[in-house]
């Protein structure tokens, strides 16, 4: 008799089930998909704001079909000059959305959760079931989205206006093709990290890959590997119209994505076999006591501290978010006025991994630092700190690896990064802390995959904190260009001063008991 249906079995059944003939591993897909149908209708039964999640869903549909449509009829879209040199960079686009695939999932060991670690373990959901729902949740990620509608629209601006619709719908199928193939690498990463010396084989990878793409730029070999990239097939396939070669481009992305998607599963298995190292080894590590600090906040901070820089999901993730974008400046030759981008974007990331539901890093241990014979605001100051820390941390390390070819900075233009830097660590702080106290949620961030906030909620906070350290990181990007380095400061003060008056509202507001308690019986449920 199998035990799939009452027990936690890994959902194959390597034999004919009564009443279906067909083989075991049939019946286990089949199963996987309606298991994860029934847990896509959980989570939506639990959205709070079910109508907010619609208006999010309409706005993401008409974002996107103006990105594949309007472009097209912008000025200069199919010429000879900047249309061309679009299109010269759509194989390297295609490329890029591949990569970024592998680094999101692998940052988060074989992607996101559609349910969390605590709430799946009393049920049979197979290791095929999770890595469906990871594959669904993918695009439910504002990078995701932001590279999507890029490509999309570059397409558009290029192609003809009678082969348009038939380019899109081969973007479209290599988004799934390249998702379904970033999954497939991540949970192969993930099985290897969780075998035996798996760290150190995981971690020498990354070395190795990092050399190699360093040895290639010192080598000048990045514009000729660009062009001699596999998606070039692609692209020619998509602008050809209704021909054999659309058809077959067509045929190629539909099987490899149906091969990738059944590949998954084989190393989601053989990696759920597999205990998780990092967080057992975090779990059970021993550390030696120091000093005890002087001061209240001082211990409330250490203790903030630890609980951030010894949990694997804040590990794994400012590394991804601190040296990614860093790599990219410094294979890119980013200029310092360019790089003022950057502290926006690793900020944004950074809240995202705890920030925007600050309050969670507690779980039931709120309720003892309820109990504590200290003052509220001492509590909300350290997770500020904290915070605060951990992404002007992370935002530095990027700057200094994208230092590393730019030069030395005029006094104009280092004032305008430090400026920035500044700026949107406060603001990025001070809105992660209004919406951790606006909008908890109990989430336990001991694994690797779990996120802050449901998927709808997260798309919604890295929107919102993409477009205003975005803007931020353009407004003293055109200062970085004045000669005058007291332009930035002037530029700065308003924001601080504006940003500064936000986190002290917040801050009066976590004073209220009723507010406080609203919070803290949220996290630890």
């Amino acid at each position: 008799m199998p035990t799939a249906l009452s027990s936690t079995d890994d959902g194959i059944d390597h034999g004919p089930t009564t009443g279906d003939r067909r083989p075991g591993y049939v019946a286990a897909a089949r199963r996987a998909l309606g298991d994860v149908a029934i847990l896509f209708w959980f989570r939506r039964q639990g959205v709070r704001r079910r109508h907010l999640a619609r208006v999010l869903s309409l706005v993401f549909l008409a974002i996107t079909l103006s990105a594949a449509i309007v472009p097209a009829f912008l000025p200069g879209a199919r010429g000879a000059g900047r249309a061309f040199d679009i299109l010269l960079l759509v194989p390297s686009g295609m490329a890029g959305i591949l990569l970024l695939n592998m680094a999101s999932a692998i940052a988060s060991g074989g992607g996101r959760e559609l349910i969390s670690r605590d709430q799946a373990s009393p049920y049979p959901i197979s290791p095929t079931t999770d890595h469906l729902g990871a594959l669904l949740l993918a695009p439910l990620n504002i990078a995701w989205m932001i590279q999507a509608w890029i490509l999309l629209g570059s397409v558009a601006y290029v192609a003809p206006l009678d082969k348009l619709a038939l380019a899109q719908v081969i973007v479209v199928l290599w988004l799934v093709f390249s998702t379904a193939c970033g999954q497939v690498v991540a949970w192969a990463m993930e099985a290897i990290r969780r075998g035996p010396r798996g760290i150190a084989i995981t971690r020498s990878l990354l070395v190795a890959l990092g050399l190699g793409a360093g040895a290639v730029q010192l080598a000048g070999r990045t514009g000729p590997l660009l062009d001699r990239v596999p998606t070039v097939w692609f692209v020619v396939g998509a602008l050809s119209g209704l021909t054999w070669r659309w058809a077959l481009t067509a045929a190629v992305l539909v099987v490899g994505s149906v091969v990738a998607i059944a590949m998954g599963a084989v190393p989601a298995h053989l990696a759920a076999r597999r205990m998780p190292r990092d967080e057992q080894r975090m779990e059970t590590d021993q550390h030696e006591p120091r000093p005890m600090p002087r001061s209240v906040l001082g211990i409330l901070i250490r203790t903030d501290r630890a609980s951030v820089w010894r949990s694997v999901p804040m590990r794994r993730g400012v590394l991804v978010l601190a040296v990614g974008p860093g790599l990219v400046a410094l294979f890119g030759n980013l200029q310092w006025s360019e790089m003022t981008i950057l502290p926006g974007l690793v900020a944004s990331g950074g809240a995202l991994l705890f920030g925007v539901n600050a309050w969670c890093l507690d779980g039931r241990g709120a309720l003892w630092r309820e109990n504590l014979p200290t003052s509220p605001t001492v509590l909300f100051d350290a997770r500020t700190v904290v915070l605060a820390e951990f992404l002007g941390v992370a935002s530095m390390i990027t700057v200094l690896v994208g230092a590393l070819r730019a030069g030395i900075p005029t006094s104009y233009e280092l004032a305008a990064l430090v400026a920035t830097l500044v700026v949107v660590t406060l603001q990025v702080v001070g809105g992660s802390l209004r919406w951790s106290l606006k909008h908890p949620y109990p989430v336990d961030l001991r694994s690797a995959r779990a996120t802050p906030a449901p998927p709808a909620a997260m798309v919604g906070y890295s929107a919102r904190l993409a477009t205003s350290t975005t803007f931020t990181g353009l407004l003293f990007s055109g200062s970085a260009h004045v000669p005058d380095w007291r332009l930035s400061l002037i530029i700065a003060i308003p924001c601080l001063m504006w940003s500064a008056t936000r986190l002290l509202r917040t801050r009066h507001r976590w004073q209220d008991p009723v507010v406080r308690a609203r919070v803290v019986s949220t996290v630890a449920a």
